[in-house]
C-alpha cells in the first residue's frame, strides 16, 4: 500500500468523524436551565468562549464567572479548560449561547458543600471581607461566614489582622434554601490540640511520682495542673490516708502537691495523693529507727569500747 493511499484513507477516516460529531450536534437539543460542560477554546477580560460540541459556542460573560469578588477571570481560567454552566439563553443576540457558570456553580456547589460537611472534609479558603461578629470566605464559590468565635481556641476581639488569611476550614452549617454557609477553623484547631494532649497522656507511666497544683476543687474530687498543659483527677478516695467528707477539708486552690499516677485509661489521667503518702510512710519509719540508733551513745565501734563491754574472770 502506497504513501499515497494511506494517507488518502485517513483523511477520508477524520471526514467521517468530523461528519458524525456535526451530525449529533444537529439532533442535539440544549434548553434554557441546563446544565452542559464545554472546553475553554478563548478567553478574555470580558468573556470566556466555550467549545460545547454543538453548532453555536458558548458565551459565558467575566460577571457570570463567579460570585466571588476577588476572582480574576485571566488567572483562574485557562484555555482547555472544562467549564460547567448554566443556558441562560439559547441564543443571546449573536448566534452564540449564553452561559453562567455563576449559577451552574450555585445549584452544584451546594451539593458539593454538603458532602464536605458529611464526609467532615477539610478546606481552604481565604479570608476576603471582615464583616460584624466575624469574616466572609468564599469556598466552591459560595459566600460564606466564619463567626468570631470560629475563628481560633483563643477568643478574637480584633477581627483585621485576618483580612487575607488563608485558612484550614472545616463546613459546619449549610443551608441552601436560606442560602447560609457556615465554616470553622475552631473545630480543626480543637482536634490538633485534643491529639497532641492525647499523645502527651499516652508517653505517662502508671506509678510515676509528679509535681503538680490543685486548680478546682469538686464535690467528687480535685483537679490538679501538671506540666505540659496536662490536667488529671484525684477522687476523693485517694486524697487523703485519712476519711474526709469534702476536699476542702485538706485542700485549697493553689496547694502544690505530689501525685501518684494510677492510669491513664481512655485518655483521662487519674492520680492520688494518698498513694504517696503511704508510699513515704516505709521512709518515715527508717528514718526514725535511724536517729534512735545513732542516739544510743553506749554503741562504738572503736576497738577500745569492745574491751570496756568485755569482762575477764
Amino acid at each position: 500500500m502506497t504513501e499515497e493511499v494511506v494517507e488518502k484513507e485517513n483523511v477520508q477516516q477524520e471526514t467521517m468523524e468530523d461528519y458524525s460529531k456535526e451530525l449529533e450536534a444537529s439532533f442535539r437539543k440544549i434548553r434554557e436551565g441546563e446544565i452542559i460542560s464545554g472546553t475553554v477554546i478563548a478567553v478574555d477580560e470580558e468573556e470566556v468562549v466555550l467549545d460545547l460540541n454543538y453548532y453555536a459556542q458558548g458565551i459565558i460573560k467575566a460577571e457570570d464567572m463567579s460570585s466571588d469578588p476577588k476572582f480574576n477571570i485571566l488567572d483562574e481560567v485557562k484555555i482547555g479548560s472544562v467549564i460547567e454552566a448554566t443556558v441562560v439563553k439559547t441564543d443571546d443576540g449573536a448566534g452564540n449561547i449564553q452561559l453562567s457558570c455563576k449559577e451552574a456553580k450555585d445549584i452544584l456547589s451546594w451539593d458539593i458543600l454538603k458532602k464536605y460537611m458529611e464526609e467532615e472534609k477539610e478546606i481552604s479558603v481565604k479570608v476576603s471581607e471582615v464583616v460584624n461578629g466575624g469574616v466572609i470566605a468564599y469556598a466552591e464559590g459560595i459566600r460564606g461566614f466564619i463567626p468570631a468565635s470560629q475563628l481560633s481556641l483563643i477568643y478574637v476581639e480584633d477581627l483585621e489582622p485576618w483580612m487575607n488569611k488563608q485558612l484550614t476550614v472545616r463546613v459546619i452549617t449549610v443551608d441552601e434554601e436560606k442560602k447560609k454557609l457556615v465554616l470553622s477553623a475552631k473545630v480543626l484547631e480543637k482536634q490538633k490540640a485534643e491529639a497532641q494532649i492525647n499523645h502527651k497522656i499516652s508517653m505517662l507511666v502508671p506509678g510515676t511520682v509528679l509535681e503538680g497544683t490543685v486548680e478546682s476543687l469538686m464535690p467528687y474530687g480535685v483537679f490538679i495542673a501538671l506540666a505540659d498543659g496536662l490536667s488529671g483527677l484525684v477522687h476523693i478516695s485517694q486524697i487523703s490516708v485519712k476519711r474526709i467528707k469534702k476536699p476542702s477539708e485538706v485542700l485549697t486552690v493553689g496547694d502544690k502537691v505530689k501525685v501518684k499516677i494510677l492510669n491513664t485509661n481512655d485518655n483521662k489521667i487519674s492520680l492520688s495523693i494518698k498513694a504517696v503518702e503511704e508510699d513515704s510512710k516505709p521512709d518515715e519509719m527508717e528514718e526514725k529507727e535511724a536517729a534512735e540508733y545513732s542516739s544510743n551513745e553506749e554503741i562504738g565501734t572503736s576497738l577500745g569500747d569492745l574491751f570496756k563491754k568485755l569482762k575477764l574472770q
